[in-house]
């Protein structure tokens, strides 16, 4: 049996998460070809089948299930060992993964980007936008930045963003085309733009808040979408009530061209965190992006907003 090589293994684990040679070459940044041949060179050195294929499928087979199982921890511990090396270097480098949702990813991550690159120019950011709550152990990624509530329990956090309301807000041209809105119970005569949540595909419930009082309003509306930045421009275009965070709408209710629906009910949702597992050692380039993120906060917690809480 000839020499096995990293790549090979790397090529095999990637192509085993994703059950796809496409999906895999893509994510490697290799040629379909390359990865196929590669695969093929690995089953041909071991004399064993690892994968399944059909023209629609790609499966493991029982080897390939008992070689994933025994590569995962071995790829992991190489994974460690190079990161170890990097203690030594005067300047953190590496790759530093990060899985993002989209909305913050478009907008609160976005104007750090360049200033991080900056001060660490040999690091390199992967990221990807997705709201569907991805698996970071699982996908490999390093960390992740999501909603507090949407954070596995096991994880370190460190705070990003305060928390913030959820509001009912429209264009001024649709609430000059309908009835005014004077109680939560208003809502059922409007045509109100819902969001269908990309993890578990159920449809965000409307909840209000105003002093002790609390309504879970079941609406309805002709659209329904997995994207908040469609939902925002469909309501900016008329189309109906928005049901969307503070920090997306802000700019368009200072100039204008939203205004907030039933003022006084909100509901509040627990800030953004970047999230990473406790169990593992962290990553160099991952340490300076939290560290990164803690001096962001500082000097933008300075006036009116509070004293920033990390935990950690």
């Amino acid at each position: 049996m000839a020499r096995v090589q990293l790549a090979e293994l790397t090529a095999f684990v990637t192509v085993a998460e994703h059950l796809s040679f496409t999906k895999a070459a893509l994510q490697l940044g290799m040629a379909l070809p390359t990865i196929s041949q590669t695969i093929k060179s690995l089953e041909e050195n071991l004399e064993v089948r690892l994968f399944n294929r059909t023209t629609r499928s790609v499966a493991l087979t029982q080897a390939g299930e008992r070689l994933l199982a025994e590569v995962l921890p071995v790829l992991e511990g190489v994974d460690q060992a190079l990161e170890s090396i990097n203690l030594f270097r005067e300047k953190p480098m590496g790759t530093l993964r990060l899985v993002v949702s989209r909305s913050f990813g478009m907008r609160g991550l976005a104007p750090l980007i360049r200033p991080f690159l900056a001060e660490y120019p040999d690091v390199r950011l992967e990221l990807a936008l997705d709201d569907a709550n991805l698996d970071i152990v699982k996908h490999r990624f390093d960390a992740g930045i999501r909603a507090g509530h949407r954070v596995e329990r096991d994880m370190k956090i460190v705070r990003v963003l305060d928390d913030f309301p959820l509001l009912v807000v429209a264009a001024p041209e649709y609430l000059g085309r309908h009835s005014p809105l004077s109680t939560p119970n208003d809502l059922h005569s409007h045509n109100c733009l819902k969001y269908r949540l990309p993890g578990d595909n159920s449809i965000q419930q409307w909840t209000l808040n105003k002093d002790r009082q609390r309504v879970e309003v079941p609406v309805e509306g002709s659209l329904i979408a997995n994207d908040l930045d469609f939902l925002l421009e469909a309501a900016l275009d008329g189309v109906g009530l928005a049901y969307l965070p503070q920090p997306i709408v802000e700019p368009y209710l200072a100039d204008g061209r939203m205004v907030r629906v039933l003022p006084g009910w909100d509901y509040t949702l627990p800030g953004i965190f970047l999230y990473h597992p406790s169990r593992r050692q962290t990553p160099l380039p991952l340490q300076v992006f939290v560290g990164f993120i803690k001096n962001w906060r500082k000097k933008t917690s300075a006036g009116t907003r509070r004293t920033p809480n990390t935990v950690e």
